[in-house]
């Protein structure tokens, strides 16, 4: 048990949680395959370690909900962590561009040499579709933070619970309306994969076409 003395049914969870935190953090759980998931795992490791109030865990949830709002918390973790590379992305190029300034180009169209463009209009083309690769994932976010908890298997739950709180507690802009939308559709997830392709595709251009044209002269 961790170093803490529980007395209500409510502490020995949260302190019981906490160990097995720190366990998955050092690499100590042992996740057993015949539990099936991770909520699975996790909730009979807290029955074996307190006992009788593990079962609470469980009151108003269904691994329904919870798996769907695990997914949403980590597509939206995600999309933070792309959006922190992109701007880094974009301010690399502008740093390049800003070194080579005056430095003139060719410029392609039908796989031919057609006018002389400068290095930083190149670059900012980059820029630009960057921007609106943000725009996407940013809309995207906004569409798909909301809290599915309390949704339940499929038609929510009669116990007293908050929604709204949980809801805040977990960083979602509110709980989503409809119960048995909340568990049945995956659109958020089609939707970042579609928005990660289109900036898979401005990648491919970038690393393929921006600069195997133009590499020797920006190495002089």
């Amino acid at each position: 048990m961790p170093p803490c003395s529980p007395t209500s049914d409510r502490d020995k969870i949260l302190c019981g949680l906490d160990d097995i935190e720190r366990q998955i953090d050092a690499g100590e759980f042992v996740w057993r395959m015949d539990r099936e998931d991770v909520h699975m795992n996790i909730e009979a490791a807290l029955t074996d370690m307190i006992g009788e109030p593990a079962k609470k865990l469980h009151t108003a949830r269904s691994r329904n909900d919870q798996v769907v709002t695990d997914l949403r918390l980590w597509c939206r973790d995600t999309i933070d962590k792309i959006l922190v590379r992109i701007r880094k992305l974009q301010v690399s190029l502008v740093k390049v561009g800003i070194k080579n300034e005056g430095l003139i180009i060719p410029g392609y169209t039908h796989l031919q040499r057609a006018q002389p463009i400068l290095l930083q209009h190149h670059l900012l083309a980059y820029v630009e579709q960057l921007e609106r690769d943000i725009t996407r994932l940013s809309n995207c976010k906004e569409r798909m933070n909301f809290c599915p908890l309390g949704a339940c298997a499929l038609a929510g739950t009669g116990l007293p619970i908050d929604r709204f709180m949980t809801s805040e507690a977990l960083g979602f802009t509110a709980p989503m309306r409809n119960s048995i939308d909340a568990v049945s559709d995956r659109d958020f997830v089609l939707e970042l994969l579609s928005a990660n392709s289109i900036i898979a595709m401005h990648l491919s251009r970038l690393g393929k076409n921006g600069f195997c044209g133009h590499q020797k002269s920006l190495d002089s």
